[in-house]
């Protein structure tokens, strides 16, 4: 064990990349112990991505993609606009709820952060708002989208621990809104003491028209999650709708996109599900290896032997998973640390989904906790802003998350509510 843990580090603490370190830090255990033949290296990376589940991943990314060139965006930041209203940080409000709305098209939080940030950031410059502040906000908005159906992130979580996909997408409903809600809060409270900007006057006549030209968009997330409830289709060939529904959109509807942008398209969401898919399949080999020296039940009972509370020990393995947010990426701790919590959480009696969805939670603001927080850096990216000018209010979003995270703890039926009332069984 301690082998294959300092291997692990080492090769993380030295720059070298995330799949790299996860399969590397088995072989050297595997060589070292022969505790295995070395042909089960190829077998178990191999076996780790010959899951249907996982197609999911190429297709939300490429229907996200589409629906970003053909021009959604705009779109659903008009929308949200005529919603908001004159509420002081009119265009802050704006930022979240389109984040929530495209975190619903696109399910990854690195996306939102793009599609919105590169036109949102400047009109927010131009209405004098610190550009650390909109920089900040954006990241923990985008992050939004690994909560918000349908999410990258809980497809990964749904195939390495066997928890149901479409039951964590419903789970994530409430707790995404609840999330945002106390962004936009933070962000109200904000904007008062600096006296930022209001948006354009609250009109009924503007709201329709905006709910008229993103009708169609806002169809995708109810495709998705209604084609799921209803037995339609599972959350595998629910992306495969998506995409379908993206390219009619494109091409027949909005007619925004031409069959020359494919190709580009494609070829970014075949580098993305390369790296993820990767990742999966040396964490199928690190997982071999941690069930086969009994890694999981080992530090169960180990845990559990520190205290008998339930609230205490989610307390633990909640500030655990925010110090890892803090220095491991989000797909890292699903496939090196989730593994090893399941047995603790099946012990506890704790609801798999429930767990599911607070660790969404617990990765979203991860991605925005420096040093490795890849949201709140593309943020700064975008923007065009200094690392530490944003990291000045980052940590108020993260609390404002925090204090979300700590509702979803310690009410369970915010998270289950849904999945169980539509997916019983």
């Amino acid at each position: 064990m301690t082998t294959l843990i300092a291997a692990l580090f080492i090769s993380m603490f030295i720059n070298i990349p995330i799949a790299i370190s996860i399969g590397l830090s088995s072989l050297v255990f595997i060589v070292l112990t022969q505790s295995a033949p070395i042909a089960l290296i190829a077998q178990r990376m191999v076996a780790g991505v010959d899951s249907f589940p996982l197609l999911a991943i190429p297709f939300f990314l490429i229907a996200g993609s589409l629906m970003a060139e053909a021009g959604i965006t705009p779109r659903i930041m008009r929308l949200a606009s005529s919603l908001v209203g004159r509420i002081p940080g009119g265009l802050a409000i704006v930022m979240i709820f389109s984040c929530m709305l495209f975190g619903a098209i696109s399910g990854s939080g690195v996306a939102d952060v793009v599609a919105i940030g590169s036109i949102l950031l400047p009109a927010m410059e131009k209405s004098r708002y610190d550009p650390g502040f909109s920089a900040s906000l954006l990241g923990c908005s985008g992050a939004l989208g690994t909560i918000i159906p349908p999410s990258i992130v809980m497809v990964i979580l749904g195939v390495t621990t066997g928890m149901s996909i479409g039951k964590l997408f419903l789970g994530g409903i409430i707790p995404g809104v609840i999330t945002g809600l106390s962004l936009m809060i933070l962000s109200y409270l904000f904007s008062l003491r600096n006296s930022y900007d209001t948006g354009e006057a609250f009109s009924l006549k503007n709201i329709i028209r905006a709910f008229k030209e993103a009708f169609l968009a806002l169809l995708t997330p109810l495709i998705i999650i209604g084609g799921i409830i209803s037995g339609i289709f599972t959350a595998t060939e629910a992306s495969i709708a998506a995409v379908v529904y993206a390219l009619i959109l494109g091409f027949f509807v909005y007619r925004t996109l031409s069959v020359r942008q494919l190709p580009r398209l494609i070829l970014s969401t075949v580098e993305t599900s390369a790296a993820v898919l990767l990742i999966i399949a040396a964490a199928s080999l690190f997982g071999w290896v941690l069930a086969a020296e009994q890694i999981p039940q080992h530090f169960t009972n180990a845990f559990l032997s520190l205290t008998g509370n339930y609230y205490m020990i989610l307390v633990l393995i909640n500030i655990m998973l925010l110090v890892l947010g803090i220095f491991m990426e989000t797909i890292a701790i699903i496939i090196i640390v989730v593994p090893v919590l399941m047995p603790v959480i099946h012990a506890l009696g704790m609801d798999p989904v429930h767990f599911g969805v607070m660790l969404a939670v617990n990765l979203a603001i991860g991605a925005n906790t420096p040093p490795v927080g890849v949201d709140f850096l593309a943020a700064c990216r975008v923007g065009n802003v200094e690392v530490e000018d944003g990291a000045k209010y980052v940590l108020f979003f993260v609390g404002a998350m925090i204090i979300a995270l700590i509702f979803i703890m310690l009410f369970p039926s915010l998270v289950v509510f849904i999945p169980n009332h539509f997916m019983a069984g």
